[in-house]
């Protein structure tokens, strides 16, 4: 019941999000009084307004007429009575929790939703090409002196005009960018598409044509200059999963030799056929994916490095593989799993507002807010106090280390700074403001090896100081608004009323149905003895389906579920090796054992089984030994008993040669699991399909709960029959047929708490009615009926 409440308050949120502009409050003749409880007067308009967000936000299988919304309504308000009655609207908590609600709804209030849906749309536009573009930056900082910036932009302007003139921008790139990062590879980005670059630089890049040179470009960063190579249609996207061998950059030959061979060897593998997620799980250092067989989020054009991404992009069949690829994290095989174009504008359109809100488009948002507001409130500054005040600023400013004292100077001492709306802004609460919100100045770049002539500009406090000021009287801006938008708009207003009572009414249902409905199992034990016909079972088989592609993966879902439980996954976490006669866990050891405590713990079905073996040279009892240190380790991290298998093969394994090898001297980690959904899990990541590809269900199904199960009526038990749907192939195997019975209390508890929860309600409505007595203008009720 509390989920349904929060998904009221959800809803609610939502709704606000698909409104227009809040329109200003006109003055209206009073509403007559609908409804009377006690002494509180509700109006027609607040009734009419809750009935008809009700019908906007449910289905239409929901939807219920205005008679019977009415009684939901009155039962509400009741609720809404007692618990402030009971002084919950009162306590620190429920203001709290309601001021969390106003910011996030405000939200939709403040922005300007016409231009997120604009840059929405044009966002969408971009993706669907890809830009190749090289780059150069002169940086600067943003706090830098007039001097400084002007400077900077007189450089710009002139490496601009020799590139338009003919020269080489690759060459003016190298000898001239700020961007390390670029500058050695003639400052090409590669290709990119929207959102893979802040936006400033987005526009430029699409608003210039190939061939062309942009104009100068301010970021944060600097002056940029692009050049753009090339454009193409957008390749979409692809999921892939990759190997990877870590390399540091900075490693020597033998270091590189070494990961360049363990590459190789992963390859070789895979060439004989070995399945790629345990390779992977044998041998990628990504320990973020290596579980998961490698599999990585959907990549989209310019999130990856280049070489990465051109032989990701290069795979065209599901399950192909690249030869090992070399990027600045080391050496990868990348495996295709999926390549999907790009979705309608209808599909993407919510995630593209949401982008579009918080990346470096929203001080686009943020400024066409504040040009709204600067219209609709007067901003007057006290310019004498201003410009003592940005004379405060020094150097430490650009440390985010300034700091002031109080009391201040007494010509700035509780000085008003500025006035907004007819409200003073002291300079002391602006104070309070910068020593919140300094931080250290971004160093705007370093000087490329190849012109090491002029050091890193630096900001100017002065500067700093304008841009927090500047900041802090747009957040007061908004402030300003955001306090007022109940008098402003109705419909916020009417929105936070509802968000009141839905969060009064979940505290007073928790205290007076919920928890006791829940807690007190006398009374639901009564309810159930008193009326036991309501929860019967009916006739039901016990039946077990298994869902694949297609034939030949479901036969390999049916040799995966052979046998008795539990069920080997072919999953295995990295084997020890151990020296002769070794038996303690090292500290390496410890970082493989932990990985098995991960696995565990977020698989809580996994089993693991614990499987030593030893040379002939060795005793018996030193794979025993492996195995116990092993066990006590998981042990000491959680892991149950229960949850381990031991296997000791007192010897070499079957097949291995009985010569001294290190091979032989090693404790294996292979996982089974009693639950068939970690089979099918497993299987589709061996298969390199989607996670939920390959599913398993069993259980006891009535007539009615599955349409595969229906299809084979009439019910004959030990039957198997396999069903081609379109797109599947489904394995139904029916097993015992249950006649239909009573539940037994245990069976019934969940039904029986629903109801006795609805016993309880309704009673308590019905103190609540005697105690504010409900009084009804039927005459209007029966105008809105119509």
């Amino acid at each position: 019941m509390r989920v349904l409440t929060g998904g009221l308050l959800l809803t609610l949120l939502a709704a606000a999000c698909k409104t227009t502009t809040p329109t200003t409050v006109q003055t209206a003749p009073p509403q007559p009084t609908l409804l009377t409880l006690g002494n509180k007067s509700f109006t027609t308009d607040d009734f009419f307004q809750s009935f008809t967000k009700n019908q906007l936000s449910a289905d239409s299988v929901q939807r219920t007429d205005v008679r019977n919304y009415f009684d939901l309504y009155t039962n509400l308000k009741l609720k809404v009575l007692a618990a402030q009655a009971e002084g919950r609207d009162t306590t620190e908590a429920f203001r709290e929790e309601i001021d969390t609600y106003r910011k996030q709804l405000a939200q939709t209030y403040l922005t300007d939703k016409p231009l997120i849906e604009s840059l929405a749309a044009e966002a969408y536009q971009r993706m669907q090409q890809e830009v190749n573009a090289s780059h150069l930056l002169v940086a600067v900082s943003e706090d830098a002196a007039p001097a400084d910036t002007l400077a900077a932009y007189q450089r710009v302007q002139a490496l601009r005009q020799r590139a338009v003139a003919g020269e080489d921008f690759a060459k003016l790139a190298r000898e001239n960018s700020t961007d390390r990062s670029t500058a050695q590879m003639g400052g090409n980005l590669g290709y990119f598409t929207a959102f893979s670059v802040v936006y400033p630089l987005e526009t430029a890049a699409y608003k210039t044509p190939v061939g062309g040179i942009s104009q100068p470009v301010r970021t944060r960063y600097g002056y940029d200059l692009l050049k753009i190579n090339d454009r193409r249609p957008s390749r979409g996207l692809v999921r892939v999963a990759h190997i990877l061998v870590r390399l540091s950059p900075a490693a020597d030959e033998a270091g590189q030799q070494a990961a360049r061979q363990r590459i190789d060897a992963a390859y070789e593998r895979l060439q004989k056929g070995e399945a790629f997620d345990d390779v992977c799980r044998d041998l990628s250092d990504d320990v973020t994916s290596k579980l998961n067989g490698g599999v990585l989020p959907l990549i989209e054009t310019g999130r990856q490095v280049p070489a990465f991404e051109e032989a990701a992009f290069a795979l065209t069949k599901p399950g192909e593989l690249s030869k090992p690829v070399r990027t600045n994290y080391g050496w990868h095989i990348i495996k295709l799993i999926d390549r999907q174009g790009i979705q309608p504008y209808a599909d993407l359109a919510p995630s593209l507002r949401q982008r579009v809100a918080t990346d470096s488009r929203a001080e686009v948002l943020r400024q066409a807010t504040l040009q709204r507001l600067e219209k609709s409130y007067t901003v007057q500054a006290n310019k004498a106090v201003l410009a003592a005040t940005l004379a405060k600023a020094d150097s430490s400013l650009l440390r985010g280390q300034w700091r002031y004292t109080e009391p201040l100077d007494p010509a700035l001492q509780n000085k008003t700074l500025v006035t907004i709306a007819n409200q003073p802004f002291t300079v002391n609460q602006f104070f309070a403001y910068v020593r919140q919100k300094q931080q250290p100045a971004r160093k705007p770049g370093a000087p490329t090896p190849v012109q090491p002539v002029e050091q890193p500009l630096t900001g100017s406090p002065a500067v700093a100081m304008q841009r927090l000021y500047d900041r802090y009287v747009g957040d007061r801006l908004l402030a300003t608004e955001e306090n007022g938008l109940e008098q402003k708009s109705a419909e916020f207003r009417s929105l936070m009323n509802e968000i009141r009572d839905g969060v009064l009414m979940s505290q007073v249902m928790e205290a007076h149905v919920w928890e006791k409905s829940v807690a007190d199992s006398t009374g639901q034990l009564a309810y159930f003895d008193a009326h036991k016909d309501r929860y019967q079972f009916p006739e039901r088989i016990r039946a077990t389906l298994i869902t694949a592609p297609n034939d030949a993966q479901l036969t390999q879902a049916r040799e995966w579920l052979g046998g008795k439980a539990p069920y080997a996954l072919r999953r295995m976490s990295p084997a020890l090796t151990y020296a002769p006669a070794q038996t303690t866990v090292s500290a390496k050891d410890r970082e493989a054992l932990y990985e098995v405590v991960v696995n565990l713990t977020r698989n809580p079905d996994y089993i693991v089984e614990v499987a030593a073996s030893h040379d002939p040279a060795e005793r018996d009892s030193v794979s025993a030994g492996r195995i116990r240190n092993a066990v006590a380790f998981l042990r000491q991290n959680g892991i149950g008993l229960s949850r381990i298998m031991e296997k000791d093969y007192q010897g070499t394994r079957p097949g291995e040669a009985k010569q001294a090898t290190a091979t032989q001297r090693r404790l294996t980690f292979q996982y089974f699991s009693s639950n068939k959904a970690d089979v099918a899990q497993a299987l589709a990541g061996h298969l390199g399909l989607p996670a939920d590809a390959i599913t398993v269900s069993e259980g006891l199904f009535a007539r009615g709960d599955n349409p595969y199960v229906d299809g084979l009526a009439p019910w004959k038990a030990g039957t198997a029959t396999t069903l081609h749907p379109a797109g599947k192939a489904v394995s139904v195997q029916l097993g015992q047929i249950e006649p239909a019975r009573p539940k037994t209390f245990a069976e019934a508890r969940g039904s029986v708490i629903n109801d006795y929860q609805a016993q309880l309600e309704h009673q308590w409505l019905a103190q609540l009615r005697q105690q504010y007595p409900a009084q009804v203008n039927d005459v209007e009720l029966r105008k809105l009926a119509k």
